[in-house]
């Protein structure tokens, strides 16, 4: 622990004090690859809602250009020819009441979990397994729904889902450091651009208060509002 805080202490020694125009951000994030392993790439924005008021929550997902880097763990529960539409569309698992036994037992190998609505009577009891795992299937999410192929193939392509916190801020994760500078920015941008559409009517005065991108293990570098 003690020269991984000496190497953080280092890097934060690098991190420029004042927010920089989005690639000169990417640029000295990536400088921060110092790892064996291929970091996540993080962003946080922090935004000016007032959290407690149902009317201003900001959430949604989003298909990033260039996907996050990472290999996706779908399951399915489909009945009847949805569960070959589900195997031909790249789904990890799929099943029924077998997979709801084996969610019962612990079994918990994957990374999003979509639901027919036909097959919510099965889904609805393991509410209190997947719910505080963010796992459980949706139709705000769109995981819930006919369309497993298209939703399949939309998580498989890098789909990223968020929403604020209690204290207002949204974070997710954009790509990894091995990706281009270009890769990065254009991911990060868009998400960005994405958040900002979402700002809610009822919200006042500056929406967006702060944006910082960070790795696994890196400190935060502040990106400069356009």
């Amino acid at each position: 622990m003690a020269k991984r805080s000496k190497r953080m202490r280092a890097m934060a020694e690098k991190a420029p004090s004042e927010a920089l125009p989005l690639a000169e951000a990417v640029k000295v994030l990536k400088s921060f690859n110092t790892t064996k392993f291929d970091q996540s790439v993080e962003i946080a924005m922090r935004l000016g809602i007032n959290p407690a008021q149902a009317d201003q929550m900001v959430r949604g997902s989003i298909v990033l250009p260039h996907g996050i880097g990472k290999t996706v763990r779908v399951a399915v529960f489909a009945k009847g020819d949805k569960i070959d539409e589900a195997r031909a569309a790249g789904a990890d698992i799929v099943g029924g009441a077998d997979l709801q036994a084996e969610i019962k037992a612990g079994n918990i190998n994957f990374d999003v979990c979509i639901a027919t609505p036909d097959m919510m009577g099965v889904v609805g009891p393991l509410g209190r397994i997947l719910g505080p795992r963010g796992l459980m299937p949706a139709p705000r999410n769109g995981t819930v729904t006919m369309d497993v192929a298209k939703v399949i193939n939309e998580y498989k392509a890098g789909k990223v889902e968020f929403r604020n916190d209690k204290g207002g801020n949204v974070m997710a994760i954009v790509g990894k450091l091995s990706f281009t500078e270009e890769q990065l920015a254009e991911n990060i941008q868009k998400f960005i651009d994405f958040v900002q559409s979402l700002k809610p009517a009822t919200a006042k005065g500056q929406y967006v208060k702060g944006t910082v991108i960070s790795a696994t293990m890196s400190p935060g570098v502040r990106v400069a509002q356009l």
